[in-house]
């Protein structure tokens, strides 16, 4: 699959601008295991990268400015050009502010761009949950630095990718997107503390243990700049605040406290956050056990926190967890920060097709459209393809 992607993206660059890249290069999409909306406060997540995501190709343009064009974005066939100079936060939206926000974070960290040409392809579905935005700023970021010859080290760039979507895109994101298409290795998770920025590689072996990780595209779409992912993460600075504690990855070990809040609201946030990270660490500690099955009623503890206390799942997605689980799944659970993409269902091989079947006849009858359903295997991060 990257290889079809690298070649679709050489033949936009060829087309779109007359000549050959510099190279391609690519980063890939990303599922949580879990640890859902734990990273901005400081807490614990367990991502690990797929194999399909973010192809760019890239080289260097004759002037002061940076085109970027997509092949996914018909509606600006000729892609977005902007002087390296003009790059400011809020003067760029759409698409075409997560790939310029990337040279707008280099620039500001006083590495130095020139202009340059990217072409992007993708195989990764928007909107979905898997953070195809990260995998677009990862690759891009990858690509500038190698055409500008810039030594940037990958923790740094998690850091300079992660502020492009905070600082220019405008979507107040934490840090594991990056990390995880930036740091994860095929057949591990990266349990990763977004406090310290410390990883730690996990085994994740699904078809080793006889089990499968599927994704359930439910279909409907999110954006995290809508303003209730903004809504959820003051909630938990707020909560914080009143506890009189830096942030709730604070209260892992005094998970007690959250009861001291007064607002009804604000205590089942936080609440969520706090049990979460602990979800997190134990599941961690079943995987370097090799219990992966064990993680199962872990993930639906998540769902149900994410759906009672978070409030962020969709009627989709509750569908699909419950004809997953009823069908026999392990356990299963929405992704990403809410309001629409994918969930993720953990069961045995042999039940994968009675659980897909449910899932999708369960969607029949209430005439939604079919989920798109697929594998999700623990794949390789952030790298250079030509």
């Amino acid at each position: 699959m990257t290889a079809e992607i690298a070649d679709r993206a050489t033949d936009g660059y060829r087309a779109r601008f007359g000549a050959e890249p510099d190279g391609v290069w690519f980063a890939p999409g990303r599922v949580n295991l879990i640890g859902e909306h734990t990273d901005y406060s400081g807490g614990y997540v367990l991502p690990f990268a797929l194999g399909a995501g973010v192809a760019v190709a890239a080289g260097r343009g004759p002037e002061e400015a940076i085109t970027v064009w997509s092949g996914q974005q018909a509606g600006d066939p000729d892609g977005v050009t902007a002087g390296l100079g003009a790059l400011t936060p809020e003067r760029i939206t759409g698409w075409a502010a997560y790939p310029l926000g990337v040279a707008w974070s280099l620039r500001a960290a006083g590495h130095r761009l020139d202009g340059t040409r990217v072409a992007i392809e993708a195989d990764l579905p928007m909107g979905a949950g898997l953070s195809s935005s990260a995998a677009l700023e990862c690759a891009t970021a990858l690509a500038l630095c190698d055409v500008h010859d810039l030594r940037v080290p990958r923790s740094e760039l998690v850091a300079l990718a992660s502020r492009a979507e905070n600082e220019f895109v405008g979507a107040p994101t934490g840090i594991m997107d990056q990390s995880a298409a930036l740091l994860c290795r095929a057949g591990h998770a990266l349990l990763l503390d977004c406090r310290s920025g410390a990883v730690e590689e996990v085994p994740l072996d699904p078809a080793a243990a006889g089990l499968a990780l599927v994704l359930i595209d439910t279909g409907t779409r999110h954006a995290l700049t809508d303003g209730r992912y903004a809504r959820r993460r003051w909630s938990c600075e707020e909560a914080a605040r009143l506890l009189g504690v830096a942030s709730l990855r604070d209260l892992v070990d005094r998970p007690d406290d959250v009861r001291l809040l007064a607002d009804p609201e604000l205590r089942r946030r936080a609440g969520h956050v706090v049990t979460e990270n602990r979800r997190v660490l134990e599941s961690a500690d079943l995987l370097r056990h090799g219990a992966l099955a064990d993680v199962g009623p872990l993930l639906t503890q998540t769902h149900e926190s994410l759906r009672d206390d978070f409030d962020v799942s969709w009627p989709q997605a509750d569908v699909a967890v419950d004809a997953a689980r009823s069908a026999g799944a392990a356990g299963a659970r929405m992704m990403g920060g809410g309001f629409g993409g994918s969930v993720l269902v953990l069961t045995s091989v042999g039940l994968v097709p009675g659980v897909t079947d449910a899932i999708a006849a369960a969607y029949a009858r209430r005439r939604w459209t079919a989920p798109g359903i697929t594998r999700a295997v623990p794949s390789d991060g952030a790298r250079r393809l030509r």
